[in-house]
């Protein structure tokens, strides 16, 4: 699954899936909802999250998120890194959850320690929208560590009660 449309909505279809088995509502929405490419219910409709999913292979060694993932969107908002193995491959799915909070604070503190750290010739590095999440077992500038958000579906699902 070479072409990164098809590998980020099959991520969309997938973590919607998961959460459907799960016993909640998931929608996908393709696009109209600034932010949320699925929102999330209880059975009730009462409660709700919102979810961004963002789309890795599980070998790849950092997951491209974006400047938005430096804006905390609330207690209800929620990254989900979705890893799709190659389909020639045997490889589990893996899925890190992440609350928007906990995303905002890693990303800004990473970014200001690249944007503070001289480039390969000693250079400062330009200005970029460009931000990225190092995948275990590589860890960020910081010290961030994603791996205990694996398979955290726990995180969600204490919101949606």
């Amino acid at each position: 699954m070479e072409n990164k449309n098809y590998r980020g909505s099959a991520s969309q279809f997938f973590v919607a899936g998961e959460l459907c088995r799960r016993g909640y509502v998931a929608v996908i929405t393709m696009g109209n909802c600034p932010n949320t490419d699925i929102l999330c219910s209880n059975v009730q409709g009462n409660k709700f999250v919102h979810i961004q999913v963002k789309t890795l292979r599980p070998k790849d060694k950092t997951c491209s998120v974006g400047l938005k993932s430096e804006i905390d969107y609330g207690s209800n908002f929620f990254w989900i890194l979705g890893g799709i193995p190659e389909p020639e491959k045997n490889d589990d799915f893996i899925y890190y959850i992440i609350p928007s909070k906990d995303m905002a604070k890693n990303m800004k503190e990473n970014h200001a320690i690249w944007e503070e750290t001289p480039g390969k010739k000693g250079q400062k590095h330009n200005i970029t929208n460009f931000r990225c999440v190092e995948m275990p077992p590589d860890k960020a500038s910081n010290g961030w560590d994603v791996l205990p958000y694996l398979n955290r579906w726990d995180l969600i699902e204490e919101k949606l009660k």
